[in-house]
């Protein structure tokens, strides 16, 4: 732990780190490791027998930065093939590994490795955690297909059960004494929202939504925000179609407010942050309020970044990840989100990370 750390800490008591509401520490705050009080950078690596995935630690006030930290913390082992996501409880973190059909634990403080769960997963996507259990979406090959939610003894690190749903189940939360899915193939197939009860592990309903949902986001009122991606080209490009942002009250289970964009453009990434709804098109980058009744007419800025792979917005910041080729190392860049008092699209920060970074995630 660096002094720069300890003393951004202590002068800044931290910065805010739930996705929709601020929450502060006190300045009598003590880190648990090396990596608390800082953002982990996951990294995909080049989807090969390589097992390059890997991640990358940048310290709260962008001034520490460490590379390879799993690679670092358990003598040398590779974490494997495509890190997809990683889920926190309580003091673990859960890394998601798609390709190698894994999921390897971790102390989400000092990275030193804890366990595995190596069986009961077909390239897993998302993880969840509710009722003591962790729920992971699974699929039935490495492009979609039928799937099913795995279902977790986090004593045992052993899957206990299966959970049938429709193709290709994707991102997953869980709120409210309900998990809900996202079914989405990354092309063609998925225009629902699956509605799970984690105490009988059954499917209660589904909730009809835009092509490709993706995102999935809870704001402070608890509605669901889902952004849909639509239909791409390929295969068929005559069934392209546009993304959707949609509002979803949870305790009628019902999209109650829908933007559409036009031109067949597709949302690439969204969330919310505060007040605001942020998302991106292309390289552009759109901030709208949440009780907006029309999508802005104008962008809040464009990325420098090559191939945007990543996205977050925090602590009046908005991280993107720039995959760039996918075979090379990436970076984080980092700009002003406008809530802070700079200018919104204002570039703050640029780092490097491993090969094809694809998320954010906020360690405290």
């Amino acid at each position: 732990m660096k002094i720069n750390k300890v003393f951004f800490l202590a002068i800044a008591g931290i910065l805010s780190l739930a996705s929709c509401s601020n929450e502060t520490e006190s300045n009598s705050y003590t880190p648990k490791g090396d990596y608390d009080s800082g953002i982990l950078v996951l990294n995909e690596g080049k989807y090969s027998a390589d097992n390059d995935a890997e991640v990358t630690y940048l310290s709260f006030d962008m001034t520490e930065v460490n590379h390879e930290i799993f690679k670092t913390e358990n003598t040398g082992q590779e974490l494997g093939d495509v890190a997809q996501s990683i889920g926190f409880n309580g003091d673990l973190a859960y890394i998601v590994v798609n390709n190698s059909n894994k999921i390897e634990v971790v102390n989400r403080y000092t990275f030193k490795k804890v366990g595995s769960i190596t069986s009961g997963l077909s390239f897993p996507r998302y993880i969840a955690f509710t009722n003591g259990k962790a729920f992971v979406t699974n699929w039935s090959s490495a492009f979609g297909g039928s799937g099913y939610v795995s279902v977790i003894n986090l004593g045992s690190n052993t899957v206990e059960s299966t959970i049938s749903v429709a193709d290709a189940p994707n991102k997953i939360i869980a709120h409210n004494g309900k998990i809900y899915v996202a079914h989405n193939d990354l092309g063609q197939v998925g225009n629902s929202i699956t509605v799970i009860d984690p105490s009988t592990q059954s499917v209660t309903g589904s909730i009809a939504v835009g092509d490709m949902p993706d995102n999935l986001v809870i704001d402070d009122n608890g509605a669901l925000w889902v952004s849909c991606n639509g239909k791409s080209s390929y295969p068929v490009a005559a069934d392209e179609n546009e993304g959707k942002i949609m509002k979803i009250d949870l305790s009628s289970q019902t999209v109650v407010k829908t933007f559409s964009l036009t031109d067949k453009k597709h949302i690439n990434h969204f969330t919310v942050y505060g007040n605001s709804v942020f998302y991106v098109v292309g390289k552009d980058i759109f901030k709208m309020p949440l009780t907006a009744t029309d999508l802005p007419t104008a962008k809040s800025f464009t990325s420098s970044a090559v191939n945007i792979y990543g996205f977050a917005v925090r602590n009046n910041r908005v991280y993107i990840a720039d995959a760039k080729g996918f075979n090379e190392s990436g970076q984080a860049l980092i700009y002003s989100s406008g809530d802070g008092g700079i200018a919104i699209g204002t570039l703050l920060k640029t780092i490097d990370t491993e090969v094809a970074p694809n998320g954010f995630y906020f360690n405290l």
